[in-house]
């Protein structure tokens, strides 16, 4: 499947239309602060180009950065480096996480936990965030509703056009798992420069979240509706979970 790969290029000048980062970020400082969560290391998966971690990094000692895309973390680079943050980037698989280092907050945001497909690999990447959060750490993580996948994804198409980009989203959703087939036109010059990428995600319930969560001893400190003050309702798109070790 290949994802994230010429995209990272131009994954910014899209994202940032859509995702209002600066809401995010204030609301995971004001977990921390309500939880009394220590400022010292800190840590972001499936990281991106950065955007996030960008944010959080200088309210904390130390600052690490995980995806595994190679080009999304050589944009993220770049990024950190222009704003004067020094932030440990490693490509690995966040189901099979191995930093040997322990964390006061680790997020994953944007969707990335749809990414994962199968119940063994959602395991694993829960039970990686168990063994490398403090004891009085906190996780943050996000996930695509399974109304979003379902019924607002799902079967659709969706196309987007400006000066410099266009691009066709064609979905397919089967057995809970919707297939995103992008084609991108990219100006060039004078000229229109094509690539395509393939995207798949899960369509989790909470209930089944929530069991895995249990079953990888996490357990919930508060659920919102897309980092906003209230709980999700059944038409949210996106929901977030707060969890710390159930210890």
């Amino acid at each position: 499947m290949k994802c994230y790969e010429k995209f990272a290029h131009i994954y910014d000048d899209l994202i940032n239309t859509d995702i209002d980062y600066n809401v995010w970020y204030e609301k995971i400082i004001n977990l921390c602060k309500e939880l009394n969560i220590p400022r010292r290391d800190y840590l972001d998966l499936a990281c991106g180009t950065g955007n996030l971690t960008e944010k959080l990094a200088p309210h904390f000692q130390t600052a690490w950065g995980v995806d595994l895309s190679y080009e999304m973390l050589t944009e993220a680079d770049k990024k950190l480096r222009s704003k004067g943050l020094k932030v440990n980037l490693i490509r690995q698989d966040i189901s099979g996480l191995n930093l040997n280092k322990k964390f006061a907050l680790i997020t994953c945001c944007l969707d990335s936990t749809n990414y994962i497909l199968d119940e063994l690999n959602l395991k694993n990447y829960f039970k990686s965030v168990f063994n490398h959060l403090d004891s009085n750490g906190m996780f943050i993580f996000d996930v695509n509703s399974h109304y979003k996948i379902t019924n607002i994804l799902g079967n659709n198409t969706y196309t987007y056009d400006s000066e410099e980009i266009t691009y066709i989203w064609e979905n397919f959703l089967e057995n809970e798992i919707v297939d995103m087939y992008l084609t991108f036109f990219i100006k060039d010059k004078e000229l229109y420069r094509r690539f395509d990428e393939h995207h798949r995600e899960r369509a989790y319930t909470c209930d089944y979240i929530e069991k895995i969560l249990t079953d990888c001893n996490l357990h919930i400190i508060t659920k919102l509706d897309n980092y906003q003050d209230k709980p999700p309702a059944p038409t949210s798109l996106r929901i977030v979970y707060a969890v710390k070790k159930n210890i």
